[in-house]
């Protein structure tokens, strides 16, 4: 049995802010997956496909090494869920 969960059936929440962050630092995903490995943290780019296309979970310490490498805030990465949260 599979040990996975989903949130209105998504896998994760910072894959297409992952794209979108990665694109604005002209960033291919070969370039990123070998940023995060020398943070010591192994994403292959066919993982790094598919968080961006909501095909894989994510892990927090993946949240946090992904925030580094792209030099952003890790806010920038959970803000959307993050205020879907809140309350008013």
């Amino acid at each position: 049995m599979k040990n996975c969960s989903k949130y209105e059936d998504n896998l994760n929440v910072i894959g297409s802010i992952l794209r979108e962050k990665r694109k604005e630092r002209k960033l291919s995903l070969e370039a990123l997956s070998s940023k995060l490995l020398l943070l010591g943290i192994n994403i292959p780019i066919t993982s790094l496909y598919r968080i961006e296309n909501n095909q894989r979970t994510v892990r927090d310490y993946e949240i946090c090494a992904l925030s580094v490498a792209l030099d952003i805030n890790v806010n920038e990465l959970l803000d959307p869920i993050t205020k879907r949260f809140k309350i008013s």
